[in-house]
């Protein structure tokens, strides 16, 4: 197609500034998993928007932090491996926050790959119109950006203004996915991160970090009935108990919430069995990483 822009986009920031909420807005669609618990995106997620001018591949990011186990170090590998090769690099920040050394460490890195850099100043619904220049200011004086789009994820607010600014900066290019795909993500991982979402939802602040999510089985049972079996993984008996809860009720609210999700993904009815099961200290031990889908780019 004559004039049609394509190309890679990706999405970094520091931990919950809304990044994930960011690209499931922009796909209408969610297949990366929101929570207000930090560091809840784990692996580098493709999102595919299409329009009849441009194809945008984005690619959703752990959020960029000071590692302090295998997993961490994982996530911020996979965050900053990203910055590489992409056409553009759409930098999200929180109007929120405080400006700090995780910015600094950010913009060090966005200086290094010396890629168009979009700075999208989010969550503008909680700050004043007066409050915004002073943050643009702040940012701008430690880096030169290739543009600075204010918006809101969760409203949507001028989310199609950042589209048009990546449009704009977009080289010429295919058609690299069918223009009815959002993802390249296996159903597998969506699934197991849906779970995961609703563990983090449930259970709080009680077992943040220490859970991850392996499908064992997905079997259609009828024409109308698909069944999923899943387990869930924890680093410590008492955290066992947390997921599961007084008479197995947290973990059936875990597996009511998720069934949901699970079958508008899947466009049908499903049967969900979950299972809880103990591995000390996985987060800490790079076969088990491995084991549970991370691997290093």
């Amino acid at each position: 197609m004559d004039n049609f822009k394509s190309g890679f986009v990706a999405i970094v920031g520091r931990p919950n500034v809304g990044k994930s909420t960011l690209m499931n807005h922009i796909l209408k669609q969610k297949i990366a998993i929101m929570s207000e618990t930090p560091h809840t995106t784990r692996n580098r997620i493709t999102g595919v928007h299409t329009t009849d001018t441009m194809q945008a591949i984005f690619l959703d990011t752990p959020g960029i932090h000071k590692p302090k186990n295998k997993l961490g170090e994982y996530m911020v590998d996979t965050a900053l491996n990203t910055l590489k090769g992409v056409d553009v690099v759409v930098y999200v920040v929180d109007a929120t926050m405080k400006f700090g050394a995780g910015e600094e460490f950010i913009m060090a890195q966005l200086k290094k790959a010396g890629t168009k850099t979009l700075l999208a100043i989010n969550k503008t619904d909680m700050v004043t119109r007066e409050a915004l220049l002073p943050i643009i200011g702040r940012y701008s004086h430690k880096m030169d950006f290739t543009g600075v789009v204010p918006l809101s994820a969760k409203t949507g607010d001028n989310v199609e203004g950042l589209l048009q600014e990546l449009e704009n900066l977009l080289p010429e290019g295919p058609k690299y996915y069918p223009e009815d795909m959002v993802t390249d993500q296996p159903e597998r991982l969506i699934m197991a991160e849906l779970i995961r979402e609703k563990i983090l939802m449930v259970t709080r602040e009680e077992v943040p970090h220490s859970v991850a999510v392996q499908i064992d089985l997905i079997q259609e049972r009828s024409e109308q009935m698909i069944y999923v079996a899943a387990t869930i993984f924890v680093e410590r008996k008492s955290q066992k108990g947390i997921v599961i809860g007084k008479n197995g009720a947290l973990l059936k609210e875990i597996g009511s919430l998720a069934r949901k999700d699970i079958q508008v993904l899947l466009g049908s009815k499903v049967f969900l069995e979950l299972w809880v099961k103990v591995k000390e200290s996985w987060q800490r031990s790079e076969m088990d990483i491995k084991n549970f889908g991370f691997t290093r780019d």
